[in-house]
């Protein structure tokens, strides 16, 4: 791999932003469906969570957004209590869930007559927030598509259209729930390459949610290995390689390695859920 100038992972404050102090939550008398999830995020950090299906990945993240409330123990964001859905967060998901009825560029400015103090500015101000929707698509590579609808768009594309709506009103937590999931290896190491850059310019704090152990190793700065339901955090793996990456890491050894021991320990859990 070439050699390039490095960056930490996080800001250099490593600032607590995300704590979960013994979290539980029970669905219904089948039992918890996490158990005593005790971990911190650091502000700008990037985390992953794996583990097999039904673990409670994308419980983690309703939890962490305030869409749901633990049965047990305390979460704070920011030093705050979370009560509530939070202003501060962003999300992307499988599917991009684009309005039919409505462009590239008014999709993604969709969170901005939701959000507050966004909603309030948004008519006055709507010239600046247009200027900050198309430099968000350029990013991306889509600023030849402000004005087309989402079924004249292929997957990656929308996808892409999706997170810079999940980043038009400057979140400071992005959630991430099998993004890039439903498309082809290529366009899912191309956004790979793609989010790594806006995470880079812009530093917010990612939680990722993925089956995709290869795109864990390849975007995150620490891995979180989840156990069987009820999830708990079995495992705790610092990415060691130095950002920024690119995808020619995917091909060494050491970038293999990682992905050989994650697998194998998920493999391990599977294997006990079957004994």
């Amino acid at each position: 791999m070439t050699a390039t100038a490095t960056t930490n992972a996080a800001p250099e404050t490593g600032r607590p932003f995300v704590a979960f102090d013994h979290v539980s939550l029970a669905y219904d008398d089948s039992g918890n469906a996490i158990e005593d999830i005790d971990l911190t995020i650091t502000e700008g950090e990037f985390v992953a969570f794996v583990g097999p299906s039904g673990c409670g990945k994308s419980t983690f993240m309703k939890l962490c957004t305030g869409l749901h409330q633990p049965t047990a123990g305390r979460i704070t964001v920011d030093g705050a209590p979370v009560n509530g859905p939070l202003k501060i967060t962003g999300m992307a998901f499988q599917n991009a869930t684009l309005l039919p009825w409505r462009t590239t560029l008014d999709n993604v400015m969709l969170p901005l007559e939701i959000v507050q103090p966004h909603r309030s500015r948004l008519r006055r101000h709507r010239k600046d927030y247009v200027e900050k929707a198309m430099g968000l698509l350029q990013t991306v590579g889509l600023d030849g598509y402000a004005d087309s609808y989402p079924w004249q768009l292929s997957g990656g594309m929308q996808q892409r259209a999706s997170i810079c709506r999940a980043l038009i009103h400057d979140p400071r937590l992005l959630m991430l729930d099998e993004p890039f999931g439903a498309l082809d290896a290529f366009t899912r190491e191309e956004l790979w390459s793609v989010l790594q850059d806006l995470w880079r310019q812009q530093r917010f704090t990612v939680v990722l949610v993925t089956h995709d152990l290869r795109e864990a190793a390849y975007l995150a700065d620490t891995i979180y290995v989840m156990s069987k339901r009820p999830g708990r955090i079995i495992e705790q793996r610092q990415v060691p390689f130095p950002r920024p990456r690119h995808l020619e890491l995917t091909y060494t050894s050491e970038f293999s390695d990682l992905v050989y021991d994650l697998r194998a320990r998920i493999g391990s859990i599977r294997e006990e859920n079957t004994q």
